[in-house]
């Protein structure tokens, strides 16, 4: 029964990433869909749109996980406020986790382009573990059989935002409300608490000429008692149009960053993780692809920021 403890309980805590004892989706292009962790981003530009993360992580090692988001999102005609929707799917071998999320935001012009947004997003997320596919070493050892284990937990995420045509900032809190997931493998080790992230972002566009512009972004993950994480970014973009980046998380990888955007309508992007720790020895890199659509513009509005 040891072993079937700890390998439970192992598959749930790694179905994400192992690092910093992160429990939620991890993103290299967290600038391209900053929706997917900050609900304050919905209705902070005159458009609806819609973006799909795909992230297929260290590539050649079997089971490894897999994420998939897709997030929808905009303005409110009239008010200054915004609503959005999210669903997301992380796959890690035998584990499974499903969440699907509302969104609504309020916002308001604090002076000349600076405004202020705030969040809420709630929602549930499914945990399941497919016994069928799992053998365990230890014959002696009851197995999972071809059970489903699932649990529904309630979830949700607050977000403030500030953003100008320059610059922006936010910061976020998931997993607020700290769910017990009830999977008695974890609470027999009192691992089965989802713990709350706080997410701090920002970036800021510095204008080298009329073609060219660079940008440096930044997001800071706290998950206690683990050491905070630091995302560092930098991409230089042509035209608003091309761009081309690298980025650096600590104690984790490092990646390259490409962009495409198609007359403000498309967006494409892809980066290429390189990874620090031991599983390079096993793993040829992870994988991400960014797809995004912007629709017509239902609201105007002169103070409005337009970074993208």
């Amino acid at each position: 029964m040891k072993t079937r403890i700890l390998y439970i309980a192992t598959i749930l805590l790694t179905m994400t990433t192992v690092s910093f004892a992160q429990q939620t989706p991890m993103y290299t292009q967290y600038m391209l869909n900053d929706f997917a962790y900050n609900p304050a981003i919905a209705g902070t530009k005159e458009y609806y749109q819609a973006k799909s993360n795909n992230r297929y992580q260290w590539i050649g090692i079997t089971d490894a996980p897999r994420t998939y988001v897709l997030s929808v999102y905009g303005p409110h005609r009239k008010l200054d406020m915004g609503f959005g929707g999210l669903v997301f799917n992380d796959v890690t071998g035998p584990t499974s986790r499903l969440g699907v999320y509302g969104s609504y935001a309020y916002n308001v012009r604090i002076k000349d382009d600076l405004r202020f947004s705030s969040g809420l997003s709630i929602g549930l997320l499914q945990y399941k573990v497919d016994g069928s596919k799992i053998t365990l070493h230890d014959e002696g050892d009851p197995s999972l059989g071809n059970n489903m284990y699932v649990d529904y937990l309630p979830d949700a995420t607050m977000g403030i935002y500030f953003y100008a045509t320059k610059y922006s900032i936010g910061l976020s809190v998931a997993q607020l409300f700290s769910s017990n997931v009830k999977f008695n493998e974890l609470e027999q080790l009192g691992l089965n608490r989802l713990k709350r992230h706080m997410m701090l972002h920002g970036s800021y566009v510095f204008n080298i000429n009329e073609d060219f512009s660079v940008e440096p972004m930044l997001m800071l993950k706290f998950v206690a008692p683990a050491p905070i994480q630091a995302d560092i970014n930098a991409r230089v973009i042509y035209r608003d149009m091309i761009w081309a980046g690298f980025g650096y998380r600590t104690k984790d990888a490092a990646s390259i960053l490409v962009g495409y955007n198609y007359q403000d309508q498309l967006i494409f992007g892809y980066s290429y993780d390189m990874t620090f720790t031991d599983l390079r020895k096993y793993s040829s890199g992870t994988h991400e692809l960014m797809i995004g659509a912007r629709f017509n513009k239902i609201k105007q509005s002169k103070w409005r920021a337009k970074i993208d």
